[in-house]
């Protein structure tokens, strides 16, 4: 999304509520906000993994930001190469002021431009809170949004629960979503939901829509094992897969089964979480095994989560350990059909 010269990614709407300054970014449109459940109406609120991005040659650059609901941190980056954070307490405008790198100029631009992104794009990375932004001033100098060369070539939408969104991680700059793209040189949109994903018609038909994405990766499972039987979680897996399958069908779309976590190990073999979790993974495989779609793929979550002792003691979420292993795994898995499909764009000149 556009707005005076910034482009804000992974932002559907920059939303202007009545009577208050500044516009919140938010990552589902409205319509798609309010159609989930009471909990998911506020996780999808959450600005995470929305970016601020814009280019300028000016030395010096203040942007006004704002948290709405809780304390924030934004993290600051020069393409690739990270910057600095700033923490921002709720219900207050405050304004950081950045400055050019100086050590750029003390080295080959050959070297500064070698990662996924363009080392003259300011990027302003949101944690796990409702962002309000307000101004760039660049003090009379041009900001302009970045252009497609000085991004990464490819997109991955990834939609799941809070293991997804970042949860456990010190930051979410770090989570395993994060941690993949930044391996395979690609961006990120993260629609993690906390406690929510749940696979509404309405989450469904906007992940469908395909807008802004090369690729999917879909974490399902976890959080529906407490809120609903089997057979109505394989109702709404099969729309969503159908949906997305369907409407996108030269897109690559990976699904994983449920990480490894307390309900794998549990003593009470019989508990509900264990045994659902052993049946989701089978309609997971088995929707993948039936439809054989060419471009959707099956990831096994314990190909992915290797190792028990990355999660924290929760015993659900990764720590920052496990989130970069995740990441790190994930990466190793996507990277043979992102290559292929990057070949592809290269020969086709697009998807």
């Amino acid at each position: 999304m556009l707005h005076n010269g910034v482009y804000f990614h992974s932002v559907s709407e920059l939303e202007q509520r009545p009577g208050l300054p500044g516009l919140l970014l938010q990552r589902f449109p409205r319509e798609v906000r309010e159609a989930l459940s009471a909990k998911g109406r506020t996780k999808a609120a959450e600005s995470s993994g929305c970016e601020i991005r814009f280019v300028t040659e000016a030395p010096y650059v203040r942007i006004t930001l704002g948290a709405r609901e809780k304390d924030g941190r934004v993290y600051v980056f020069r393409g690739d190469f990270f910057h600095c954070a700033y923490d921002l307490k709720a219900g207050t405008a405050v304004t950081l002021q950045l400055e050019e790198p100086e050590r750029f100029a003390e080295v080959h631009r050959s070297a500064l431009q070698s990662g996924a992104f363009s080392s003259d794009v300011w990027r302003v990375y949101c944690d796990r809170f409702t962002a309000v932004f307000y101004d760039v001033d660049a003090f009379g100098y041009e900001v302009r949004p970045p252009h497609k060369a000085e991004m990464p070539q490819l997109t991955l939408l990834a939609y799941g629960s809070s293991i997804t969104q970042g949860a456990g991680s010190l930051s979410h700059t770090d989570s395993y979503v994060q941690q993949a793209a930044r391996r395979l040189g690609i961006d990120a949109l993260n629609l993690g939901l906390s406690g929510t994903c749940y696979c509404e018609k309405e989450a469904a038909d906007h992940l469908a829509r395909g807008s802004g994405w090369d690729a999917a990766f879909l974490e399902l499972g976890v959080n529906m094992r407490s809120v609903m039987d089997p057979p109505e979680f394989e109702r709404r897996i099969t729309y969503l897969l159908d949906e997305v399958t369907g409407r996108n069908p030269h897109k690559p779309v990976f699904v994983t089964t449920i990480y490894p976590n307390r309900a794998t190990f549990f003593r009470d073999e019989e508990h509900v979480f264990t045994k659902r979790d052993l049946i989701f993974n089978d309609r997971l495989r088995r929707y993948v095994s039936d439809r054989n779609h060419p471009r959707l793929h099956l990831l096994e979550g314990s190909e992915i989560m290797t190792d028990f002792v990355s999660l924290t003691t929760d015993l659900i979420h990764p720590s920052d350990y496990g989130h970069i292993r995740m990441g790190e795994n994930l990466a190793r898995l996507l990277e043979p059909v992102l290559t292929e499909l990057r070949t592809s764009i290269r020969e086709t000149g697009g998807i």
